[in-house]
């Protein structure tokens, strides 16, 4: 199977939006993954001290099955589905920028619009929860889009550079902190109330160096025709196995350090080294099987498919459920990693049902729906013709 086959489209000759005829599916595929994949961690900050999203010690453990949910989150959830995300969001960006000036539209002036858009909307979720990512990728999209035309290397290099950043840097901000509560915050203990400066400012770079580094990768993988499914199986796999296999172990041996250790504060911040390090491994190793479930299976991956063509929407609602049910209406309960993973089971179940009802019945998602008319500043049509119920 040839990778024009498995999924790409020729970029539409009319204007508007993009048709789900014109949709490349493996990048839908991939961002069911991501959106569904990033609740974990998230939901860890709706149910439980926000120390626990750090620190596995601190919060949510009441049992030894919570502490096998905590690990195996952390070593194969921590950072790499919001890499996907990020990978993903660069793609967008230059594909959307690529359709523009195809169909001879303004392609910096619309881009921009549909940025301080994605922003506006970002502020909106941040009022409401302070994990919000969107105002950061918002931010991070027009350095995505001034240079995506560099050389391809030049993108690699510097993606990898800029998500390495954190990384790099942990030691030195490790060694000007002390591991106490006043020095750390919530960082790491349960019941502080602020991030200090010092940690706060490597937690910044640390993110959005990831973010956007990861947004220039993305970019590269799509000049290369990789991230569309265009190489041949035999690529794909032994990207899943070499990503996978190398990730795996380097990001399992930061769980380890961090329990040889007792979830000691001195290696805080040092700690994420491993996770650092194994992330854009991992996450192009499930950047590949994506890819070759996408190309040989239509039943499930089809509702993982639906569910990433309305990412936002999903993403939103994941905030708008995790407020409500694990913020509020159980906010009296003990909760725990495992009853948490419970939750979160059921959010994936309801998500790839309402994904596909949706979309049966409509173009695009609501939150897509919304943002796209205010793109284009235009009323588009939601409702496929001839649909039901």
């Amino acid at each position: 199977m040839t990778g024009a086959a498995a999924g790409t489209q020729p970029p539409p000759p009319a204007s508007g939006p993009v048709s789900g005829a014109e949709r490349i599916t493996s990048l839908d595929a991939i961002r069911g993954v991501a959106v569904l994949g990033i609740l974990p961690m998230n939901a860890l900050t709706f149910g439980l001290d926000r120390a626990a999203y750090f620190n596995l010690s601190a919060d949510g453990i009441a049992g030894p099955l919570d502490w096998i949910v905590g690990v195996l989150t952390m070593v194969f959830i921590d950072q790499k589905m919001m890499a996907l995300f990020s990978l993903l969001f660069g793609v967008g960006v230059v594909i959307f920028a690529q359709r523009a000036e195809a169909k001879g539209r303004r392609v910096a002036g619309l881009s921009l619009w549909r940025f301080a858009l994605l922003f506006a909307v970002g502020l909106a979720h941040s009022a409401l929860w302070f994990g919000d990512v969107l105002t950061l990728y918002a931010l991070c999209a027009p350095l995505v889009l001034l240079v995506r035309r560099l050389p391809v290397p030049l993108l690699g290099a510097v993606g990898v550079g800029l998500a390495l950043a954190g990384t790099v840097s942990a030691p030195f901000f490790q060694s000007a902190v002390e591991g106490s509560p006043d020095e750390l915050g919530y960082f790491w203990f349960a019941d502080a109330d602020t991030m200090p400066p010092t940690v706060e400012g490597w937690f910044i770079l640390n993110a959005a160096g990831r973010a956007l580094g990861l947004m220039l990768i993305g970019v590269a993988l799509l000049r290369l025709g990789i991230v569309q499914g265009m190489r041949d199986e035999g690529y794909y796999r032994r990207l899943a196995i070499w990503g996978l296999g190398v990730g795996t172990v380097i990001t399992a041996a930061g769980s380890a350090w961090h329990i040889a250790t007792g979830w000691s504060p001195d290696h805080a911040i040092t700690g994420t080294i491993p996770t650092g390090l194994g992330t854009i491994p991992m996450a192009l190793g499930y950047m590949a099987l994506i890819i070759l479930w996408n190309r040989r299976s239509s039943g499930p991956v089809e509702r993982l498919r639906n569910a990433g063509r309305m990412a936002l929407s999903n993403y939103l609602a994941q905030t708008i459920l995790g407020l409500t049910t694990l913020g509020w209406l159980l906010q009296h309960v003990d909760l725990s990693r495992t009853l948490i993973a419970v939750w979160i089971l059921g959010v994936w179940a309801l998500q790839l049902w309402w994904s596909t009802w949706w979309l049966q019945r409509f173009r695009y998602g609501p939150f897509e729906w919304v943002w796209r008319c205010s793109t284009y500043r235009s009323w588009q049509p939601l409702r496929r013709s001839g649909a039901t119920g």
